[in-house]
């Protein structure tokens, strides 16, 4: 439990699952794994108990930059609650290899990869570069669901 034990050092907790808005259900799981691969449905930031943080809006408007990094930090806990959840162990990881990143952006604004950030540093700080590196865009978007500032899927190789 490697890597959930670098998240307790860091004094970072992992949230509850989402926690739906009445009469929304997916058709789709959050983690699907096919071989040595977990592909990660698009996840929003989460507060601790799975409820949508108070932030939301676009970013360059109602949310700022900083926010917003602080949302996709937020979201990279979100994946990491689903992969573990899915998974059993996030040790299991052995491979970050695509990262999508969207942005709830106001007209303008253009530092959607800044946003992004967010998750790929925090990725970074817990598998380190060889394993945490990873192929990623990060594109700014008219609208997401919830109003959430981000949206980001993934896809890691597992053992």
């Amino acid at each position: 439990m490697r890597i959930e034990s670098r998240l307790a050092e860091m004094g970072l907790e992992l949230p509850e699952p989402m926690q739906l808005p009445p009469g929304v259900s997916l058709p789709f799981p959050w983690v699907r794994i096919l071989g040595d691969r977990a592909f990660i449905s698009g996840h929003g930031p989460l507060m601790r108990d799975g409820s949508l943080p108070s932030v939301l809006g676009k970013v360059g408007a109602e949310v700022s930059q900083s926010e917003a990094y602080d949302a996709a930090r937020s979201t990279a806990l979100a994946v990491l609650a689903s992969l573990r959840a899915a998974l059993g162990d996030l040790d299991r990881v052995v491979a970050w290899l695509r990262v999508f990143g969207m942005v709830n952006a106001a007209p303008g604004f253009t530092s959607a990869p800044a946003v992004v950030n967010g998750f790929s540093d925090l990725i970074l700080e817990l598998w380190g570069p060889e394993a945490g590196s990873h192929a990623r865009s990060a594109v700014g978007l008219a609208e997401l669901p919830f109003r959430i500032p981000v949206e980001i899927e993934a896809e890691v190789l597992i053992r």
